[in-house]
């Protein structure tokens, strides 16, 4: 059997690494000799999550461009000649058989790279609205794998194969350890609970909602499981000293979110596609509140691909603070709701995302 050579690059947050990992893993499983090499950004999460998952990784100077400060993007390029370097001496090394983008800082110069050296190139775009430097690979690329229809709007729709988004792999049997994942965040099987999550890196608005609004949790007899992003526990963990002996876990991470899903009765998600696909899997009812800094408000477009399947709730950033608790309690004492919102996000679901791609890849891999 062939020993195959992948390159897989991106990361930035865990909406991009987590299904990465998942693609690895998944092509290790069906060719245990593969040899994955990652590129990521260096000083971004993907330097500590990638060698925990026990692949090695490879760190660009890159960063993304400052919009608000247009000077601070000299050294922006300067960066990016770097990356591009050193992404073309590790092609070079690695001698990849493919190179497969899953979007963040790192993806645009090692496509780049890749393809300027006869290496084809497959990207993997998450969301329903691509971003700039995916549309600027996509001339590059010989597929380009999607979670959402209608993307030919983007790219050439002969290159376009609805796969859907990976996602990791714990979550598979995650509803059927309801009882064992209550038990692990502490919490009683005799209350509803709600699981607040704001990405890997937090999210300012929903951490501010939750703070603002812990008082209505515990007045409607609701339990919290919440996830702070690293930016915002400190924060939230000295706010919740004056709520002791209330039923509230909080950490900066969530290291079992098969757990945290199976726990949860509603959950209060960002809208990023990593999330959502992970959500439709599960067919968990959601409150979404995209966040309003990512590029061509994405998130929003992401989001309301499920509210107009009645599959999501959503609240604006802006309005979060007034109204985000408040929707929330009321969405969760509806078990009738609960029920629609369970039923119509679970149809949405894009199952095997993972092997789909993987069939891609060696398919592109074997036409060399």
């Amino acid at each position: 059997m062939r020993k195959y050579r992948i390159i897989i690059s991106g990361g930035g947050t865990g909406g991009h690494i987590f299904p990465a990992i998942s693609i690895a893993n998944t092509f290790k499983k069906r060719f245990p000799d593969a040899e994955i090499l990652f590129v990521g950004a260096e000083d971004r999460m993907e330097m500590d999550k990638v060698p925990a998952a026990g692949y090695k990784i490879v760190g660009l100077p890159v960063s993304g461009f400052d919009r608000a400060h247009l000077m601070n993007n000299v050294k922006v390029m300067v960066r990016l000649a770097k990356s591009l370097r050193l992404a073309r001496k590790t092609i070079r090394e690695f001698k990849p058989d493919i190179a497969v983008g899953v979007g963040g800082y790192a993806s645009g110069p090692t496509l780049w790279m890749a393809a300027s050296q006869g290496v084809p190139a497959l990207i993997q775009e998450q969301n329903s609205y691509a971003g700039v430097t995916n549309k600027l690979l996509a001339k590059k690329a010989s597929k380009i794998c999607v979670a959402y229809e209608g993307m030919e709007k983007f790219f050439p729709a002969d290159k376009i194969v609805i796969t859907g988004n990976p996602v990791r792999q714990d979550l598979e049997e995650a509803l059927s350890k309801k009882e064992e994942a209550l038990a692990f965040f502490g919490l009683s099987p005799e209350k509803k609970t709600i699981l607040v999550v704001g990405g890997s890196l937090g999210a300012r608005t929903i951490n501010r909602s939750i703070q603002g609004d812990l008082d209505k949790f515990f007045a409607s007899d609701v339990q919290v499981i919440w996830q702070t992003g690293r930016y915002y526990y400190s924060d939230a963990s000295k706010h919740l000293k004056a709520y002791r002996g209330m039923p509230v876990w909080c950490s900066d991470f969530i290291t079992r979110m098969d757990y945290a899903y199976s726990a949860a009765d509603l959950v209060i998600s960002r809208a990023g596609a990593s999330s959502i696909s992970e959500l439709c899997l599960l067919g968990k009812p959601v409150v979404l509140v995209p966040s309003p800094n990512v590029a061509e408000d994405h998130q929003t477009k992401n989001a309301l691909a499920l509210v107009h399947k009645d599959a999501a709730v959503m609240i604006a950033d802006k309005d979060a603070e007034k109204d985000l608790v408040p929707t929330a309690l009321k969405i969760v004492h509806d078990d009738e709701r609960l029920c629609t919102l369970s039923r119509n996000i679970e149809t949405l679901a894009q199952r095997h995302s993972a092997d789909r791609i993987v069939d891609e890849i060696v398919k592109i891999i074997d036409k060399k």
